[in-house]
């Protein structure tokens, strides 16, 4: 059986692709549905070729938070700074 490492050093471009897809449709090309484990292993896969191979701004959940004049966003608030739980 072939370790993730073992994947992550075989995988095409095609491959990541592939599974990048099923993952974002939720079934394979031939049209079957990936169980859960699968489209776990997939996404963490795709998650760490992208890491490997692709620079930041490529990268699967990269967002952008340059502004229209060119500055950067400050970093994102933390939920404790958003959602404040008032007891009445």
């Amino acid at each position: 059986m072939m370790t993730f490492e073992q994947l992550l050093e075989v995988m095409t471009p095609e491959v990541h692709a592939a599974m990048k897809t099923a993952v974002e449709l939720g079934k394979w090309p031939d049209g079957r549905r990936l169980s859960s484990e699968e489209r776990e292993a997939c996404l963490q896969a795709v998650i760490a070729y992208d890491a490997k191979h692709l620079p930041e701004e490529q990268r699967v959940g990269y967002i952008d938070r340059t502004k229209p004049d060119g500055t950067q966003h400050g970093p994102s608030q933390s939920t404790e700074d958003i959602i404040r739980i008032l007891n009445s």
